[in-house]
């Protein structure tokens, strides 16, 4: 048997995916069966109990493969990124709508109505997809509405064909956004979450952990003495943690150290995680 990642594909000793019939050895196999994440946002966690890690997080509009759902937890495989875990299953619905558009501002709230004085009634990360039936204006702020009758405002969605032309743009719009290890969203993200997020919303899909990304987002880098070289969207990788150049000297990365989504300078960022763990491991091109 070919050794796998259980990050990125559905194996247990007792129920696998059906796709890895002769790659896994499992008791049953099954086909996952398609869904939705309809929570705000959906903690993925390493195993089906609400005290259990969280590894990464998926958001509303995204679809799913449901392998098990069981006591209240489903076991699920992300298709935008691969990401295996098991999720509360009341964030889980159908996919009775095609997306239209995604959310394009770091956080957004739902109305129960095309007025912003109305109380919310929800929010959605950047990133969040929707589907919108229609269009309302009320005293001159316009409005985008959904299925379930909610509304949004209209200036914080694109069409999700449309891709913003920079990530590092996007990665800057969340600075402040309070770090949340396993976080995935505009309400708290960590350090290879918001490389993920930020090249989602630039039409690439990157794979979610760090390590994942150091070995297969566009192409090795290896900078001049002092780090020169380096350019803005570059990346730069630790053990365990990844930055993204904003430009020749700076950083922006959701950190430890601040607890937020904050720039540093390369070198000071390289001195400070230095004294605990080491130096830089790589650095990649986009």
């Amino acid at each position: 048997m070919t050794a796998r990642d259980a990050r990125l594909h559905a194996f247990r000793s007792d129920l696998a995916d059906a796709r890895l019939r002769g790659e896994v050895a499992a008791d049953r196999f099954v086909a996952g069966r398609p869904a939705r994440i309809t929570a705000s946002v959906a903690d993925i966690r390493k195993a089906p109990r609400p005290n259990a890690g969280v590894n990464t997080q998926l958001l509303f509009g995204d679809d799913i493969l449901l392998f098990e759902d069981a006591e209240g937890w489903a076991w699920i495989q992300g298709e935008c990124d691969g990401y295996v875990g098991y999720v509360a299953d009341t964030a889980l619905g159908a996919r009775d709508h095609a997306p239209t558009h995604i959310v394009s501002v770091p956080r957004t709230f739902l109305y129960p109505g095309p007025d912003l004085r109305f109380p919310v009634s929800g929010q959605l990360s950047m990133g969040s997809l929707v589907t919108v039936t229609g269009s309302a204006e009320t005293r001159g702020t316009h409005y985008a509405l959904l299925p379930s009758g909610q509304a949004v405002i209209s200036g914080h969605l694109r069409p999700v064909a449309e891709a913003a032309a920079d990530y590092v743009a996007v990665a800057e719009s969340f600075l402040g956004t309070p770090y949340l290890w396993g976080g995935a969203s505009g309400f708290g993200i960590d350090c290879s979450g918001l490389v993920q997020l930020a090249m989602r919303m630039a039409g690439r899909q990157v794979l979610r952990d760090s390590d994942m990304q150091a070995a297969t987002i566009g192409e090795p880098l290896v900078p001049g003495p002092d780090f020169c070289g380096l350019q803005r969207g570059d990346l730069v990788f630790w053990k365990g943690h990844v930055a993204i150049m904003t430009d020749a000297e700076t950083i922006i990365h959701a950190n430890g150290h601040t607890m937020l989504v904050s720039r540093e300078g390369l070198s000071e960022a390289i001195a400070r995680i230095g004294y605990l763990y080491g130096g830089p491991t790589g650095f990649r091109r986009p």
